[in-house]
């Protein structure tokens, strides 16, 4: 009986114990940080060139945000996001180019990484621009966003691309969606880019609905290919992002018909539009 009550004392006790412990993390709640200032070495005008793209252009440091919880400082990983627009546009510009920085305060930026991003803003090259740079800050999961002050330059950026240009000057067509299939090589004229611009390709093809295709910059060889990152991204058989010998084909269009596909390596895009 002594011990019947003794298990039953101590069931209560821990009981009493979990509950109260329960009741310490249901409690825990966010108090809040500080939004992390931001400085950089220099924002002096600057005329970019591409000779110079290895060069340090800029190291933009930042401050702990220091977030707070009932409990006390926070202990979880706090990641970093630079963000760039140009002057005006608030970074609401559906193209705000953006760097991950992870866990680091600072990060040491070189001309190529700037020229890059306003690239991908689709600046016009060899113009000044005026442009814009914060810092968010944010726990995981996205979570308990802030941003720094915003820091303005005026940089002059000059022609590059953000895939690299095929070396042949080629680039073909294959694929089932294709009415040559994965047959390499593929029939030419009919599966052959044509050039339209310094860094633009296009082709008007017909498509056969719910298949996949490459691009490839010299026909007959699978040695390199132009692709994308991820063929699951929503919307992307009508266009998006491509780059060289990444792991997935292009998702084709839903239906059968011709379709106009452009690809714009200064921007790093694809569009596929139906005619």
């Amino acid at each position: 009986m002594k011990n019947i009550m003794k298990l039953l004392v101590g069931s209560i006790i821990t009981a009493i114990v979990f509950a109260s412990c329960l009741k310490q993390i249901e409690h825990v709640s966010y108090n809040g940080g500080t939004n992390p200032v931001l400085t950089a070495t220099s924002l002096a005008p600057l005329v970019m060139a591409k000779t110079d793209e290895s060069k340090i252009w800029n190291t933009l440091s930042w401050t702990n945000p220091n977030y707070q919880f009932s409990t006390g400082i926070n202990s979880q990983d706090v990641t970093y996001t630079l963000q760039f627009d140009t002057t005006g546009s608030n970074f609401s510009n559906p193209a705000l180019q953006e760097i991950a920085v992870s866990k680091d305060l600072s990060k040491a930026m070189t001309i190529k990484e700037i020229n890059t991003a306003m690239t991908k803003l689709g600046l016009m090259e060899n113009r000044s621009h005026n442009m814009e740079i914060r810092v968010k800050s944010n726990l995981t999961n996205s979570s308990a966003p802030l941003f720094s002050n915003v820091l303005k330059c005026v940089i002059t950026n000059y022609l590059d691309v953000a895939v690299p240009l095929p070396t042949t000057g080629d680039l073909f067509l294959v694929g089932d969606a294709t009415s040559g299939g994965w047959a390499n090589p593929v029939p030419v004229p009919s599966q052959k880019f044509t050039k339209t611009s310094s860094t633009s390709f296009e082709l008007t093809v017909p498509l056969i609905g719910g298949k996949e295709y490459l691009v490839l910059p010299l026909n007959g060889d699978w040695g390199h290919k132009y692709a994308v990152k991820n063929k699951t991204v929503s919307g992307l058989n009508a266009g998006g992002e491509f780059g060289f010998d990444l792991g997935d084909n292009f998702p084709g269009p839903s239906a059968n018909g011709n379709y106009k596909i452009v690809l714009d390596f200064k921007l790093g895009k694809f569009t596929v539009t139906k005619l």
